[in-house]
C-alpha cells in the first residue's frame, strides 16, 4: 500500500461508496415496496364525512391538546384508539359517546384539566367521529400500549 493517500484514491473510495449506497437504497425502496407493505383494499378508502371530521380536527386544533397515533401534545388522552376504548367497535354507540361528551364540555370539575366547548353541531360531532372511528383502524403497530393512551 502506498505511503500516500492520493487524490485518486480518494476519488475512487468517494465514488464506490457512493454506488455502493445508491445501489443499497434502490434495493431497500424496492424490496419495501413489492415485499414488506401490505395490499390495499377498499376497507381504507376516505369517506366525505372522514374527510370533514379531519378538517374539524385540523381546524379546532385538536392536536394542540391531544395527541393521534403518538403525534401531538400530551395534555390531553390519546386519540387513536378512543373508538375501541369508548364505542367497543360499535360506531353507532360510539357516536353517542361523542355527542354527550362534546356537549357535557367543560365539566368545571375542579383541580382537573378542561376541554373547551367548541359548539360543534351533531352533524360535525358525527363527522368527528368518523374521522376517529376511521383513525382507529390504522395499523399503527400496537401503539398506544396500553387501552386508555
Amino acid at each position: 500500500m502506498a505511503e500516500r493517500f492520493t487524490k485518486s484514491m480518494a476519488r475512487n473510495i468517494y465514488l464506490g461508496g457512493s454506488a455502493f449506497f445508491v445501489l443499497l437504497f434502490l434495493a431497500l425502496t424496492f424490496d419495501t415496496q413489492l415485499r414488506a407493505m401490505p395490499e390495499r383494499d377498499n376497507r381504507d378508502e376516505l369517506t366525505e364525512q372522514v374527510v370533514r371530521g379531519k378538517h374539524l380536527w385540523e381546524e379546532n386544533n385538536c392536536v394542540g391538546c391531544h395527541s393521534i397515533m403518538g403525534e401531538g401534545a400530551y395534555f390531553a388522552p390519546e386519540l387513536a384508539n378512543v373508538f375501541d376504548r369508548r364505542g367497543g367497535g360499535d360506531t353507532e354507540v360510539f357516536k353517542a359517546y361523542m355527542k354527550a361528551w362534546m356537549n357535557a364540555m367543560p365539566t368545571n370539575i375542579p383541580g382537573r384539566r378542561q376541554m373547551p366547548n367548541f359548539n360543534l353541531s351533531d352533524s360535525e360531532i358525527e363527522d368527528l367521529a368518523a374521522f376517529l372511528e376511521w383513525t382507529s383502524k390504522i395499523d399503527d403497530n400496537g401503539w398506544p400500549p396500553n387501552i386508555e393512551g
